[in-house]
């Protein structure tokens, strides 16, 4: 209830002080057609993370159908709605896959190792971008902080099978932790495929918001996209707001404020990403209803 007062908080002041006039007007300009574009692109672009998924679970020895992993990853979008942050979503995924396999500890393992490749990742990609992308000139006080989590990112993921070998050092409770994740740290070469697609989903939601920008009238590159979409999401992955909201303006307001982009024009595109994030997680509810429950030992569909 704080987060979801705190984004509703910002997003008001954000409204208060840039005109919320002109920042509806702004939402009013985008076409259709791009909009509708950005959400498809976005719901197809979901069975990137599935796949992700599977390849971790394997690891782990869950080994399902890709269409499985796939209806899991389209169910957790649409529990997000409905369940502050994403740990709703990652324990619906747990608890199906778990379940449906009898194997609860190795789903969540993956479950965890998946959400920790993608901000690993995430954090990668920003500081990369903050480097050799900055044709915005962003000041040294965004690019810093970005290069420094990217760099400790990196030096984690190399020292892994390190810390994989002094996990049985550890107090019982970061033990028992580590415990969980544990065959990735020991095995960061396997992650390699993980991590291309991680890569590859950060680039497709820097498009999905770069449509949504063209549909607006924008006329900025890709390029500029894929330098701020990143470092905005480090941002909205801190657990501050529900979903982001209001800190996905904030940031916008400051990282493409700062490429020449209006404040208005840039909150109105922050708004437009947060109800095509809504619509698609909406589509999730088609697996939610033919999907079986956890305590099925069913496929999809069946009973």
């Amino acid at each position: 209830m704080i987060r979801a007062g705190l984004g509703i908080a910002i997003a008001v002041f954000l409204l208060y002080h840039f005109g919320a006039r002109a920042i509806f007007q702004a939402i009013g300009r985008e076409r259709p057609a791009y909009f509708i574009t950005a959400v498809i692109i976005y719901t197809l672009g979901q069975l990137i993370p599935a796949w992700r998924w599977q390849m971790l679970a394997a690891i782990v020895k869950v080994h399902g159908a890709f269409t499985e992993f796939a209806s899991y990853v389209y169910i957790a979008m649409f529990t997000n709605l409905f369940v502050p942050g994403l740990l709703g979503g990652d324990a619906a995924r747990s608890i199906y896959l778990g379940r449906r396999h009898s194997r609860m500890g190795e789903a969540v393992a993956s479950v965890v190792a998946d959400r920790a490749l993608g901000l690993i990742v995430l954090f990668w990609l920003a500081a990369f971008a903050a480097i050799f992308l900055n044709f915005a000139a962003l000041p040294p006080a965004v690019t810093h902080p970005v290069i420094a989590v990217g760099a400790a990112a990196m030096a984690g993921y190399l020292a892994s099978p390190l810390v994989a070998r002094l996990i049985h050092l550890m107090p019982g409770p970061i033990r028992r932790a580590g415990g969980i994740v544990a065959p990735y740290l020991h095995h960061p070469l396997e992650l390699i495929g993980p991590i291309g697609l991680s890569l590859l989903l950060q680039v497709e939601l820097a498009f999905c918001q770069f449509v949504l920008a063209r549909g607006l009238g924008l006329p900025f590159g890709l390029s500029l996209f894929v330098l701020c979409v990143p470092i905005s999401n480090v941002f909205t992955s801190l657990p501050l707001t529900l979903g982001g909201i209001g800190v996905r303006e904030a940031a916008n307001v400051a990282l493409f404020g700062m490429a020449g982009m209006r404040k208005d024009d840039a909150i109105a595109l922050g708004l437009l990403w947060d109800a095509a994030l809504m619509l698609g997680g909406l589509a999730g509810a088609i697996a939610f209803v033919t999907t079986p429950s956890p305590g099925s030992t069913g496929h999809p569909g069946k009973e």
